[in-house]
C-alpha cells in the first residue's frame, strides 16, 4: 500500500483555519480534476491522498465567499491560488515492518505516521478551532472571568505499538474568548456586574488593562445587520465617542458619536467610552461591536484563572472515561469517508491491556522510632512515632515576617513556632533555639536588605554563630517575593530560607508544620529517610550515583530569555541525599550545553561525601521529546563518558541513560479494583500491547491518586550497560517515588528529576530577570541574562537547598 503525498501552497499566506476553508472549497469544485480523489490536508503545506492524482503538478483558483473572508489589518481578497506539487510516495510497508520489529523507524515510517496523524484529523478540524493535535467544542464550555470561558476538546494521535498502530484519544482544554458583545466581554474585563457600571468611564488603569487583554481580537460590527463586516482589533482610542473626531463627508470635523446618530440613526448608549480602533484607523465604538465566537485565548493565564482552568480539566476516572466515549461519537471514525478511503478501520473501543501491581517498598527511619520501619498502604503514611534518619541540629534562625503585627501579631508567630519545634523534635531534629527573633519587613520593600537585617538578628541572638536557617512568613499572594528571596538568600547572603504563608502560621497544623520539618533538616544537611537495602539492591550491590537531569524553558513566543538547566545526583550509597548543579543557556536549547562539566561537579561531590567511585551511573532524563531522543542521547551520553575520561583515563562506569516523559496523553482507566478516587493503585506498571515495538519502554503509576485521573510516567531506556531487565528498572524506579525527601507520599516520578524540575525552577529564580529586581544589564535579553545569572553560594550547595 502507498499513500500520496503533495506539497500544496495557497497564496496569498492566511491563517490555517481559512486556509482549510479555501481547501474545502477548492477540493469540492474540483473533483472531476482530481481524480475523484478526497485529499486530506494538514493546514499548511501538506496533502495527503490514497492513490495518485491525474497530475504531477497543476494550480488552481478558489473564490471564497463574502463571509467567509480572513480578519486583517487590511481587507482581505477573496480569490485564492492553490499551487500543488507531488513531492513522494511513502511506501506502508517501511511501517509495517518497524511495527513488527523487522525495521528500524525510517523517515518513510515518521512520513507514514504523520499521514495518519493528518487522515484522522482531517475532517473534525474542518469542523472545529484545532490547536495541534486537539480540537474543541464549544459544548459543556464554562465560563471562567474576565470575558475569558474553558472549552473542552479531545486529543487524538496516531501511535506506533507493538504490531499495530493505534489512536491515542484524550481529553484536552484550553482557554477561549466568549463571543458575543463586546461591551459585555469589557465590562467582564473590569470585573464589574454589568455594562450600565460602565456609566463612570474608564480610569487610565482600566484602559490600559482592557486594551491590553482586547489587542488583536476579532469583531464584527453590528450596526447594519444586512452588512456586517469583520474587523482585528488595533488598539483602544486615547478619547471617549464624544471626544473622538474625524473628517466627515463635507470636510468638517464630526465626532463618532453624533456621526453614528446622523449616518445611521443609532443613539450611542456609551458615548463616554473609548472606541476600538481597527483597519484604517476606523474608530467604532464598542457597542456596535461583537466578539467572533471560537478565538483562542493565547495570552498567558493568571494564577486565579490558571486554578480555575484546571478545575474545569480535572476529571476523576470514570467522567473522564465517559466523556472519552461521548468525543469518539463527535469522531465518527465509522462514518468517516476519508478513513474508508485510505483503508483505515478504527476501533470504538477502548484498549484492555494486561498490568501488574508492584510490591510496595519498606521506608528505614531512625533506629529509635517507635515505628522504625514502615510499609505504606495506598502510597502514602505519617510521620506519627518516627524520627528522620539523620536529624539536623537548628541553633541559629531567625523569623521574618512580611506581615505587620495588625495582620500577624508576635503572639501567633510564637504559636507557630512553639508548634514547628515540637513537631520538628518529635521527628528527630535537634533545636536549641527555642526563641528566635522576629523580624518585620515590608513585603514591596528591600528584599535584600531585609533577609540581611533577619540575618544579623540571628546571629547576634546566638552569640555570634553563623545563621543555619531564615523562616520566612508570606502574605498569601507573595509569589513576586518569593522569588526575591530565594535569589538573595541562594546566590548573595548563602543561607537555607524555608518560606510559609501566613494562612497556615496563623493555624498551625501538625501535618503541615511536618511537612515543613521534612524540608527543614534537608536544608540543613540532614536525611530523611531511606530504602531497606533488598529494595535498593542495584545500589546496594557496589557504589551507585543516580542522576536526574532537566531543562525549563521560557514561555512560547519568549525569544528574549534563557533556558535553565538543571543536574541531580545522589551523594550516598543509599540515595538519601542529593546535590545540584545549574546552568543557563540559550533560550529553547533542549540539549545541556555544558552537561560534561555538570556531571564532573557531582561525581566528584559524591565521592568526597562517601569516599567511594560510583561504578554505575543511573541517568533519568527528564523533558525530552520523541524527536530529540536520538539527538539528545548522542550529545550528552558523549557528555557523560567525557566527564568520567576527565577525571581518570581508565575510569568507565557503566551507564544507563533513560528517558522520563509526563507530558503525554496514556491514561489508565481500572477495570478490577481501583483505590479510593476511582484510579488504578499505586505501583501500576504497562510495559505490553501500547508500549514502543520493540525498544526497551514502559508505563509506570507510581503515585496515589488525590484528584483527577493520575497520569502515569513512562519510562524509555536509550541505553543500557548495566544489563537492566524490564522488571529489575521498574521496580527500583517506582521504590525509589518512596524517599522523596518534601512528603510521606509515593510521588510521581523518580526523585532524581523531581529534584531536577525544582532545581531548574529555582535556577530561573537566580536570574534578576526573573524578579522584579533593578537590573540594566537583564533587561537587554537572553545573552545579558546569562552574565547576571547568580551562582548558589558554596555553604548551601553542600545541601539540598533546593526543595
Amino acid at each position: 500500500m502507498r499513500i500520496t503525498h503533495y506539497d500544496i501552497t495557497i497564496s496569498p499566506e492566511v491563517p490555517p483555519r481559512l486556509n482549510r476553508k479555501v481547501f474545502e472549497r477548492f477540493s469540492k469544485d474540483n473533483q472531476d480534476a482530481l481524480g475523484g480523489v478526497k485529499p486530506v490536508y494538514d493546514g499548511r503545506f501538506n496533502m495527503f491522498t490514497h492513490k495518485q492524482l491525474p497530475f504531477e503538478s497543476k494550480s488552481f483558483e478558489v473564490k471564497l465567499d463574502k463571509g467567509s473572508a480572513p480578519v486583517s489589518k487590511t481587507r482581505p481578497p477573496e480569490i485564492f491560488k492553490i499551487a500543488i506539487k507531488k513531492a513522494r510516495d511513502i511506501d506502508m510497508n517501511d511501517l509495517f515492518q518497524f511495527l513488527n520489529a523487522k525495521g528500524k523507524m525510517t523517515n518513510n515510517c515518521k512520513m507514514a505516521i504523520n499521514a495518519m496523524d493528518i487522515i484522522i484529523s482531517h475532517e473534525v478540524s474542518a469542523k472545529y478551532p484545532t490547536v495541534r493535535n486537539s480540537f474543541y467544542t464549544s459544548h459543556e464550555a464554562a465560563s471562567l472571568r474576565g470575558g475569558i470561558e474553558a472549552w473542552q476538546g479531545y486529543y487524538q494521535s496516531a501511535r506506533p505499538t507493538r504490531g499495530k498502530m493505534m489512536i491515542n484519544i484524550d481529553l484536552s482544554s484550553t482557554a477561549f474568548y466568549e463571543g458575543g458583545p463586546l461591551i459585555q466581554m469589557v465590562a467582564r474585563i473590569l470585573g464589574l456586574r454589568s455594562p450600565n457600571d460602565l456609566r463612570r468611564g474608564l480610569s487610565d488603569k482600566d484602559h490600559q488593562k482592557v486594551e491590553r487583554r482586547i489587542k488583536n481580537l476579532r469583531i464584527s460590527d453590528n450596526h447594519r445587520p444586512e452588512y456586517r463586516r469583520k474587523f482585528k482589533i488595533l488598539k483602544l482610542s486615547q478619547n471617549s465617542a464624544s471626544d473622538t473626531t474625524f473628517d466627515g463627508d463635507n470636510g468638517n470635523k464630526i465626532d463618532v458619536k453624533t456621526y453614528f446618530q446622523n449616518k445611521y440613526k443609532k443613539r450611542l448608549l456609551y458615548p463616554f467610552l473609548p472606541c476600538v480602533v481597527v483597519r484604517n484607523d476606523n474608530n467604532l465604538p464598542i457597542e456596535v461591536c461583537d466578539v467572533i465566537p471560537e478565538q483562542r485565548y493565547m495570552r498567558k493565564l493568571d494564577k486565579d484563572l490558571t486554578e480555575d482552568m484546571m478545575n474545569f480539566a480535572r476529571q476523576n476516572p470514570n467522567v473522564r472515561a465517559n466523556k472519552i466515549h461521548a468525543g469518539l461519537n463527535i469522531l465518527n471514525y465509522k462514518n468517516n469517508a476519508y478513513l474508508k478511503q485510505f483503508g483505515m478501520e478504527i476501533s470504538n473501543e477502548m484498549t484492555v491491556v494486561n498490568a501488574r501491581i508492584l510490591p510496595t517498598p519498606t521506608i528505614q527511619y531512625h533506629q529509635s522510632s517507635r515505628e522504625n520501619r514502615v510499609r505504606p498502604n495506598g502510597g502514602s503514611w505519617n510521620l506519627r512515632d518516627k524520627k528522620v534518619i539523620n536529624g539536623a541540629t537548628l541553633s541559629s534562625w531567625s523569623i521574618l515576617s512580611f506581615l505587620n503585627s495588625r495582620f500577624l501579631p508576635d503572639q501567633v508567630i510564637r504559636l507557630f513556632v512553639r508548634e514547628l519545634i515540637i513537631t520538628c523534635k518529635d521527628t528527630g531534629m535537634t533545636i536549641t533555639e527555642h526563641e528566635p527573633p522576629i523580624c518585620r519587613e515590608n513585603p514591596i520593600g528591600d528584599t535584600e536588605g531585609s533577609l540581611k537585617k533577619a540575618w544579623v538578628m540571628a546571629r547576634d541572638k546566638a552569640r555570634g554563630v553563623k545563621p543555619q536557617l531564615i523562616l520566612c512568613i508570606l502574605p498569601s499572594n507573595g509569589i513576586d517575593l518569593y522569588a526575591k528571596i530565594k535569589l538573595v538568600s541562594d546566590t548573595i547572603i548563602g543561607v537555607a530560607t524555608q518560606c510559609v504563608q501566613s494562612t497556615h502560621a496563623r493555624k498551625p497544623k501538625k501535618q503541615y508544620c511536618a511537612n515543613v520539618c521534612l524540608k527543614m533538616n534537608v536544608k540543613l544537611g540532614g536525611e530523611n529517610s531511606f530504602l531497606v537495602p533488598e529494595h535498593i539492591q542495584f545500589l546496594a550491590d557496589e557504589p551507585t550515583i543516580l542522576m536526574g537531569a532537566d531543562v525549563t524553558h521560557p514561555s512560547p513566543g519568549d525569544t528574549e530569555s534563557p533556558s535553565y538547566a538543571a543536574l541531580c545526583g545522589s551523594l550516598n550509597v543509599k540515595a538519601s541525599r542529593y546535590a545540584a548543579s545549574l546552568r543557563v543557556q540559550r533560550g529553547g536549547t533542549e540539549i545541556i550545553t555544558d552537561l560534561e562539566n555538570m556531571v564532573k561537579e557531582l561525581l566528584k561531590a559524591f565521592y568526597q561525601t562517601c569516599g567511594k567511585k560510583p561504578k554505575k551511573i543511573l541517568f533519568y532524563r527528564d523533558g525530552v521529546s520523541e524527536s530529540q531522543f536520538m539527538e539528545v542521547l548522542d550529545s550528552e551520553l558523549t557528555a557523560i563518558k567525557a566527564a568520567c575520561h576527565s577525571l581518570e583515563a581508565n575510569y568507565k562506569p557503566t551507564i544507563t541513560f533513560v528517558v522520563v516523559q509526563k507530558r503525554h496523553h496514556t491514561r489508565f482507566f481500572p477495570i478490577q479494583g481501583a483505590d479510593r478516587t476511582g484510579n488504578c493503585f499505586p505501583g501500576t506498571v504497562v510495559d505490553r500491547d501500547i508500549t514502543h515495538p520493540f525498544e526497551f519502554d514502559f508505563y509506570l503509576l507510581s503515585h496515589a491518586g488525590l484528584l483527577g485521573t493520575s497520569r502515569p510516567t513512562h519510562y524509555h531506556v536509550l541505553y543500557d550497560e548495566n544489563g537492566f531487565d524490564a522488571n529489575k528498572l521498574q521496580v527500583l524506579s517506582y521504590n525509589l517515588c518512596y524517599v522523596f525527601a518534601r512528603c510521606t507520599r509515593a510521588v510521581s516520578l523518580v526523585p532524581p528529576v523531581y529534584y531536577a524540575h525544582l532545581a531548574a525552577f529555582r535556577a530561573r529564580l537566580h536570574s534578576p530577570r526573573s524578579t522584579d529586581t533593578e537590573s540594566s544589564e537583564a533587561s537587554e535579553g537572553g545573552r545579558s541574562a546569562a552574565t547576571t545569572f547568580g551562582a548558589v553560594r558554596e555553604d548551601l550547595r553542600k545541601v539540598m537547598y533546593f526543595v
